[in-house]
Order: structure tokens, then C-alpha cells, then sequence
């Protein structure tokens, strides 16, 4: 494992919301961090400015193969060892139940919320430093015992498949000796979250980063909220 001082962390999906605070903080807190998003400038690109080359900034979309492959291949080139690799990747299409969800919205919700973290995760999991962490941004809509009051159901089913995929992913690299988690990170106001969250990200992703910080090392795969309290499946 890297020292506190060169630390490096791969964010997927930084462009805003969640992904870019989580960017932002560990930058704060000495980490090296690389982040990606699908189109340039914006707010990412400003931080990253701000940070004079503690953050920078990766273009990818991440539901393509090719683009994954060439991100790897990119980071490999320069060297990278990752400390930490952190997927945050969510898209929602409204409150509607499941007989009204089209075909091509389930397609489209399933494969960006569930199968293409999972892809980002295979595809770039040779990057991350024995020890290192693999993380993956959850719900706890995901969470199957906890999913007593309607809506959204697609996006709850979407996190759930995240999850039961990424149970299968820790069982098949159960030796690799890298720490897995699934993270929930509360009901923050963002794009996707809704303004009428009670949470503000500034808030909440500063305790998201202690939990990072304290589970590493930590054997197995967990699915923790903020407070680094476990999430029942």
C-alpha cells in the first residue's frame, strides 16, 4: 500500500453529483486522484484546475468496453497503481411501476446502474495495488429487506441487481486480497437525488471517505452506509 502522502485513487463518474465531491475530498485529503467523465470542462475540469495536478481528469464513457480498455491501458502506460478504484455510476427515469417501464428503459437503467459497474470494475481491477480497495456507490433501494414502501422500482431493482453482481464479483476474486465494498450513501440532493433530499453531499462524503479509509484491508465484501454501519441485503 501506498504512504498517506501518494495515496491514488480512480473515481468512474465524477462529472457531478456524488462523484464529484467524492473526487474533491480525497483530493483534500492528499490523495492523488484520477476521474472520469463522459464530456469535458464543466465543474470536474475546475476542480481538477484548482487542484494543480492532485486531480485530473479522464474521459470515458463508461458503458463502453472500448473505452474501458483503452482507460486501462492509458493508466497502465503511465504507471498507476491504485490505493483505491471507486465506480459511481446511477441514472433514474422516474416513479413508475414496473408494468409502465418499457423495454428500452429497462435496458437502459439495467446495464448503466448494474452491469456496467461490474464491467469497470473487471476491466480495471489489475490497476489496483495488492491491499487496495474496489468500491462501488449502492442504496440502501437496494436493499431487498428493506424495501417495505413503493416506487421507484426500477431503480430499487437496478441496485439490487448492483449488489447481488457484486456479490458474485467478491466470490469470484475471494483470494485476490483486495477489499470490497458497497457503499450507501444516504438520500443526498443531487441531480438524481432530488432537491428535497435531506442530505447535503458536502456533508455526507467526508464520512463516506472515513468509512473508505477505515475498511481498508478489511477481508470480504461489505455493504456499509456512511456511518460505516452494515446494510441489510
Amino acid at each position: 500500500m501506498s504512504t498517506t502522502s501518494d495515496r491514488k485513487a480512480l473515481i468512474i463518474g465524477a462529472s457531478r453529483g456524488l462523484g464529484l465531491v467524492l473526487a474533491d475530498e480525497l483530493a483534500r485529503r492528499g490523495w492523488l486522484v484520477t476521474a472520469t467523465t463522459r464530456r469535458g470542462g464543466g465543474e470536474l475540469q475546475a476542480r481538477a484546475d484548482a487542484w494543480n495536478g492532485r486531480l485530473t481528469v479522464e474521459s470515458l464513457e463508461m458503458t463502453s468496453s472500448e473505452q474501458l480498455a483503452a482507460l486501462r491501458e492509458r493508466l497502465e502506460g503511465e504507471g498507476h497503481r491504485l490505493d483505491l478504484l471507486f465506480v459511481n455510476a446511477a441514472i433514474d427515469r422516474g416513479n413508475l411501476p414496473i408494468h409502465e417501464v418499457s423495454t428500452d428503459m429497462f435496458t437502459e437503467v439495467m446495464i448503466t446502474n448494474a452491469l456496467s459497474p461490474l464491467r469497470a470494475l473487471e476491466a480495471l481491477r489489475g490497476l489496483v495495488a495488492p491491499g487496495g480497495t474496489v468500491a462501488v456507490m449502492s442504496s440502501d433501494q437496494g436493499s431487498i429487506s428493506r424495501n417495505t414502501e413503493g416506487g421507484y422500482e426500477l431503480y430499487k431493482a437496478s441496485k439490487a441487481a448492483l449488489n447481488q453482481l457484486m456479490r458474485s464479483y467478491a466470490t469470484r476474486h475471494a483470494d485476490d486480497g483486495q477489499t470490497k465494498l458497497l457503499i450507501d450513501p444516504g438520500h443526498n440532493r443531487t441531480q438524481l437525488g432530488g432537491p428535497d433530499a435531506p442530505l447535503n453531499p458536502r456533508e455526507s462524503i467526508p464520512a463516506v471517505v472515513d468509512v473508505l479509509e477505515a475498511q481498508t484491508g478489511a477481508p470480504g465484501l461489505q455493504f456499509l452506509d456512511r456511518h460505516g454501519e452494515t446494510v441489510p441485503w
